[in-house]
């Protein structure tokens, strides 16, 4: 049966009806309207499927096939506050029309197992823990590090998870659902600017790049501003500011990198003192691993730099890492053969935002992404869009990638 992409066109647009307001999504995780989103979702069904929630809260539709084997399709459905309307559900949605396509095909009967899911909390928006599901699901959990995280209204994750009938100290059992995983594809919005500026709808994603966040402080002399003369100012701002200037040249080295000073605190942070304590945040990206430690290498012998020139110390604090996921070559052969097929053009890139893709493929299971264009490359904003023909090409394209993954897993499934 031919994908129906009007019919997830049509769905995304009565999700956005349901679950934003005048400022956009609202589909915050652990939150009503999540729960709204999810009920909604599950109220489409319709098909001989079964459907359950795993220990991690993550949402599993499953049609049975001839093998046990399975093709995992997905994304997920929650979004940050004021969001966009395509953020994550173009997935789920498309992966969900895919599966009632090869559920007419094959008389509900697949050659293999096919299985949708919703990832819970992948954003983590509300605790600050991202892929919580996914990570769950691939074992990389943290159950010590997060139960106590608060929201800002006080509420512990632990206590958030429990209204919605998730108990932190079960999630590591959703590992169970990695069972006869064959391979997990993944349709997601590319969130940037790289396919509009090619002019061209898709594209195929090879990896997510890693990420090193760490903390660095500046520490200098608080002084008063109007008396002290600027050839001995200790000023931890200054050496701040310098960094924050180097690690764009640092990232413009290397095509895909990026470094990003994202947040910058000054003490005492009055107009009259020159800062004594300056706290900034570093975000550094890209997919080589090599590039990635030689970025890093290059940022904190700046930082000492700097802190030197304006009479200060530095200090590191790693806040979080993740090595580079680079994706199935196999898959991203039939993902680049998917979207020639559908858009007559294609181009590889790697994902600088971290997906529940991510987590799967640390879990050994192969893996790919496709994207589709983003106008003027927002996301995580209510004026996230993409061309009505795009998201029509992009369901299309992805329908035709999970069917040369079903026949290379059936293939695969005959030699076992």
């Amino acid at each position: 049966m031919p994908v129906d992409s009007l019919r997830v066109i049509s769905d995304l647009q009565a999700l956005r009806a349901l679950t934003a307001n005048d400022d956009g999504a609202q589909r915050i995780a652990w939150s009503p309207t999540w729960l709204k989103a999810r009920a909604w979702f599950q109220s489409k069904n319709g098909l001989p499927v079964e459907h359950h929630y795993d220990a991690a809260g993550n949402s599993w539709t499953t049609l049975q096939g001839d093998s046990d084997r399975a093709l995992i399709l997905g994304s997920h459905l929650d979004s940050v506050p004021n969001g966009g309307w395509l953020d994550g559900c173009l997935g789920v949605l498309a992966a969900f029309e895919i599966l009632r396509g090869l559920a007419e095909d094959f008389q509900n009967k697949p050659p293999i197992t096919i299985r949708v899911v919703d990832w819970a909390d992948e954003e983590g928006a509300r605790f600050g823990r991202s892929l919580f599901g996914s990570s769950a699901f691939g074992g990389t959990h943290t159950i010590e590090a997060d139960r106590n995280r608060i929201d800002r209204d006080g509420v512990r994750l632990e206590e958030a998870l429990r209204r919605c009938d998730v108990e932190i100290e079960g999630i590591g059992k959703a590992a169970a659902e990695r069972t006869n995983a064959a391979a997990y594809l993944e349709l997601h919005i590319e969130q940037g600017p790289v396919l509009e500026a090619m002019h061209l709808p898709l594209g195929v994603v090879l990896g997510t790049k890693g990420v090193e966040r760490h903390a660095i402080t500046f520490h200098g002399q608080e002084a008063h501003s109007g008396s002290t003369p600027m050839a001995v100012r200790r000023d931890a701002l200054a050496a701040a500011a310098k960094l924050a200037l180097e690690v764009r040249p640092i990232a413009r080295k290397h095509p895909d990198a990026v470094a990003t000073i994202g947040s910058v605190k000054t003490f005492p942070g009055i107009v009259t003192a020159v800062v004594g304590r300056c706290e900034t945040t570093l975000d550094m990206r890209d997919l080589d691993a090599g590039v990635l430690a030689s970025m890093l290498t290059e940022a904190r012998a700046a930082s000492e730099r700097f802190a030197a020139e304006e009479g200060c110390t530095v200090d590191w604090s790693k806040i979080w890492s993740i090595e580079p996921i680079p994706f199935d070559a196999r898959l991203i052969e039939f993902c680049d053969e998917a979207v020639r097929e559908t858009a007559g053009a294609s181009h590889r890139l790697p994902s600088g935002p971290l997906h529940d893709a991510a987590e799967v493929a640390r879990a050994g299971i192969p893996t790919v992404m496709m994207f589709t264009q983003s106008l003027a490359g927002l996301s995580h904003n209510k004026a996230e869009n993409t061309k009505a023909e795009d998201l029509s090409l992009a369901v299309q394209a992805f329908d035709r990638l999970a069917r040369k993954t079903l026949s290379w897993v059936s293939t695969q499934e005959g030699t076992h």
